[in-house]
């Protein structure tokens, strides 16, 4: 179990049973930026931005991507489990993730602690998965963002920066893959919670050379808890899979939302599944959504 944090601007004498000392609000952001810059100097800028990109210390033996491949994408809620408020234990929602066996995986709520072990890199490392990671935010206990994990070195990744509102922070991170009929994208994202910033997002998404050119597979915690504008101006623009109904993912204990989805352009989903064992129904807010994807064939 990871061991509890102190809040940020705790003081001794708060720790030793004082009165806590109270800070500014301008105190407090210079205190934060002093952290973050002693803890990882690189973030210092807090605009969202591509952190990590590395390969595992021992990669997963894989051949040449093939005809057909599985990706997943799942909201691993920051470690914290089903309910949110238990302390966070990224091994629950590793072990949910090496159930999948996909080639594939986005996640989202990803927290890498600013002062301990980083667990997506253990996560990776116990894999063999490469890793691709951008902070959307600064969360008082470390960064918050999107990965991609993937069986394949991630020759390129970019983000396309989606905070439309000052009161959500998004991106979309899109890599790029060596495919048997040229070049794969994958470009994962979480969207916001309301209706009109998400349809700007998507229209933004659309718009992004990514999906635009070539074959792509887009996927990631929609919110879409709803038929929206967005959701609708998603499934003109991709198509829905194969399936038409998508499988429901939240909440992960009795799911009834299909919040988490999974589209593709060029690219056709010939299945799309939630994962729901009970390691997932306990490791999560969410279940995995997995799919079965068929590339182009080289002519």
């Amino acid at each position: 179990m990871a061991k509890r944090r102190e809040p940020v601007g705790e003081s001794a004498a708060g720790r030793a049973g004082g009165k806590k000392p109270r800070r500014s609000s301008a105190g407090a952001a210079r205190h934060l930026a002093a952290r973050l810059t002693k803890a990882r100097p690189a973030l210092a800028p807090l605009a969202p931005n591509v952190c990590l990109v590395r390969a595992p210390r021992h990669p997963a033996a894989a051949s040449a991507m093939g005809a057909e491949l599985t990706v997943a994408t799942y909201n691993v809620h920051r470690w914290t489990g089903m309910s949110g408020r238990r302390e966070p234990d990224p091994a629950r929602a590793a072990f949910v993730i090496s159930e999948l066996g996909a080639d594939v995986i986005a996640l989202q709520e990803v927290l890498r602690p600013l002062d301990q072990e980083d667990p997506l890199e253990k996560l990776a490392d116990a894999l063999g998965l490469h890793l691709a990671f951008a902070a959307t935010r600064i969360h008082r206990f470390g960064e918050l963002g999107n990965a991609i994990l993937s069986r394949w070195p991630i020759p390129t990744v970019s983000t396309l920066d989606l905070s439309f509102s000052r009161l959500e922070k998004r991106l979309a991170v899109a890599a790029s893959f060596d495919a048997p009929a040229g070049s794969l994208g994958v470009v994962a994202t979480h969207l916001a919670l309301v209706d009109r910033t998400r349809h700007q997002q998507v229209r933004s998404l659309l718009d992004h050379p990514q999906i635009r050119s070539g074959a792509t597979i887009l996927l990631g915690d929609m919110n879409a808890w709803r038929q929206c504008r967005a959701t609708r101006a998603l499934d003109a623009a991709l198509g829905a899979h194969s399936n038409r109904a998508w499988p429901p993912s939240f909440p992960s204990a009795r799911p009834v939302l299909a919040l988490d989805r999974i589209y593709a352009r060029g690219a056709r989903i010939v299945e799309i599944r939630a994962h729901d064992s009970s390691a997932a129904r306990r490791a999560s807010d969410h279940l995995p959504v997995v799919a079965r994807v068929e590339l182009p064939r080289v002519h």
